[in-house]
């Protein structure tokens, strides 16, 4: 059962009420800020991975001239 546009708006409100807006916006403000802190985190250890493999490369064509 999907949820329709009137049971969205229903729920919204409710959470308004509950919450206040402002509360809302804080916690909204605080999940896009730790997801764009995630992203971050990702990319720092996708670069540090991209460096071990660089790395790795580097050494085994080191031991074959070497050979």
């Amino acid at each position: 059962m999907a949820a329709g546009p009137w049971q969205i708006a229903i729920v919204v409100l409710i959470l308004l009420v509950l919450f206040g807006a402002g509360r809302i916006a804080s916690l909204g403000k605080g999940l896009g800020e730790g997801i764009s802190n995630f992203k971050k985190g990702l990319k720092g250890i996708e670069g540090e991975l991209e460096e071990v493999e660089t790395k790795k490369v580097r050494g085994k064509r080191r031991k074959s001239a070497a050979v």
